[in-house]
């Protein structure tokens, strides 16, 4: 049976991660692609960055977006939350700032899960042109909502 996963836990499965699908309408069609992302629980909110690009321009023009996160183990054994929120873009010391915190909390997930120690952001992120200068964005959460399946016992 699929349950209702509670607050703590939906907080839980982001902090956790670092992979997720951003959903968000480009040209009134939706659109869904992986980014990498930090969960910054403190501030209830999503941290990203991108190249400029469709994504980047599609959210600029319709700032309404969602993330969903998963852990999947079988087909009766997973944990899923989706994201209801509203992109902005940072500037300045405040966009170099967070680029920052994501890149360090990336790497501390990507340790502890993955027993890797990565050095540089390219080598677990989206590597940006060499004249590209990051966007980097928030998704301020409006709501978070998640579901379970676990198998029984």
């Amino acid at each position: 049976m699929i349950k209702k996963l509670e607050t703590s836990k939906c907080t839980e499965l982001l902090n956790n991660n670092y992979i997720g699908h951003l959903a968000f309408i480009s040209h009134k069609e939706p659109h869904v692609i992986p980014i990498t992302y930090y969960y910054d629980q403190a501030n209830n909110t999503i941290i990203g960055y991108s190249a400029e690009g469709h994504k980047i321009e599609a959210m600029r023009k319709n700032d309404i977006v969602s993330l969903e996160v998963e852990e999947i183990k079988s087909v009766n054994n997973w944990r899923s939350v989706q994201i209801h929120g509203m992109f902005e873009e940072l500037k300045g010391i405040d966009a170099k700032y967070l680029l920052h915190e994501f890149a360090q909390n990336v790497k501390k997930i990507i340790t502890r899960k993955e027993g890797s120690h990565p050095e540089f952001i390219s080598e677990f992120s989206s590597k940006l042109s060499e004249q590209g200068i990051p966007i980097v964005y928030r998704i301020n959460i409006n709501e978070i909502t998640g579901k379970y399946r676990e198998a029984s016992k």
